[in-house]
Parts: C-alpha cells; sequence; structure tokens
C-alpha cells in the first residue's frame, strides 16, 4: 500500500516546547494541561503515569481501537496514519520526543480515528482515562485546570483545522474560477 502524506493542522503538536526539555516533568509543564497547576500536586499527578515501551515497527494502537488515554514521547518517534476505505494508508503526522497525542481519549469514549505506530525504539509516559478521572474527582480543584487546559488543546486544534479548511476552500473556489 503507497502511503501519502498530509500535513494537517490537527495532528500537528502545537504545543510543543521550542527547547529540548530532557525530563517528563518539564514536558507536563510545557502542556496547557498542567499550566497552572503547583508543583506539589503535579508531583501527585506524575504517579499516575504509566510508561510503556515500544519496538520499531510497533503498534501503539490501532484504528478503531477503543480510546484509553494520552501519549508523551520520552524517547523516539511515533507515525499516527490513517486507513481510509479499508486500504488506503495516508500518513498524517510523525511525532517525536515531548510531542504528545492522544488527548480526545481523555474526554470521550469514541475509538482511535487514526494508528500509531513506534518508527523506533519508543518510551511513552501514558495518562490512561480511568486514572485521570479518579484524580480529578479526587482533587476538584487542580482537575478544573487540567480540563481547561485539555480544553485550550482541543480548541487551538480546531481553530487551526478551521484555518487549514478555509485555505483549501478558497483555493478550490480560486481554481475553479480561472
Amino acid at each position: 500500500m503507497d502511503r501519502e502524506i498530509s500535513s494537517s493542522s490537527f495532528w500537528a503538536n502545537l504545543f510543543k516546547s521550542p527547547t529540548a526539555k530532557t525530563d517528563l516533568e518539564n514536558v507536563l509543564r510545557s502542556m496547557p494541561m498542567f499550566e497552572g497547576v503547583r508543583n506539589k500536586d503535579l508531583n501527585n499527578f506524575m504517579e499516575l503515569i504509566h510508561n510503556r515501551a515500544y519496538q520499531a515497527n510497533e503498534y501503539i494502537f490501532h484504528q478503531s481501537d477503543p480510546g484509553i488515554g494520552l501519549y508523551i514521547i520520552k524517547e523516539g518517534k511515533v507515525l499516527i496514519t490513517q486507513t481510509l476505505e479499508g486500504e488506503k494508508n495516508i500518513d498524517l503526522v510523525t511525532f517525536g520526543k515531548g510531542d504528545f497525542f492522544g488527548e480526545l481519549a481523555l474526554i470521550d469514549d469514541q475509538v482511535r480515528s487514526a494508528s500509531a505506530i513506534a518508527l523506533s525504539e519508543t518510551n511513552l509516559a501514558v495518562i490512561f482515562k480511568p486514572d485521570l478521572d479518579d484524580y480529578i474527582e479526587r482533587n476538584p480543584v487542580v482537575g478544573i485546570k487540567i480540563l481547561r487546559g485539555m480544553s485550550v488543546i482541543i480548541t487551538t486544534r480546531l481553530r487551526a483545522i478551521n484555518e487549514d479548511y478555509l485555505k483549501l476552500y478558497f483555493e478550490k473556489e480560486e481554481i475553479k474560477n480561472d
């Protein structure tokens, strides 16, 4: 199957810190989800994080799998790819160290819209939805900050994709009118 590369803003990591961050706490601090969260609360939250390791070409999750968590890349590279009409693969984006993906799984109970594949040996930090839900219930003040940060992530990506859509729409109209 041939792969087609797309550069949709929906898949771009618009929140990656511009500097190379080496530890998980600094990566978390660079994410809008954890802005305004006190060090003590972040340290408590970090106890929820699970570590996972993947070999090159190993699937992290498949398209249509249940969405169960957000993934943060500590080391390695991850390809997000989508299969259309059961056979055509479209590579959407490649993520690297400090990037995160799968955040919608923390909000809804929908299936994955794409697959994630480790391109190299990859170490991930994972925040599972049930753990986050339990944390928010036990710590509502911090939970509200985390949920507000998640809404920033989602609205920023939605605005970016709206801009991409409008650009494509007007480019198509220009071509049609020429």
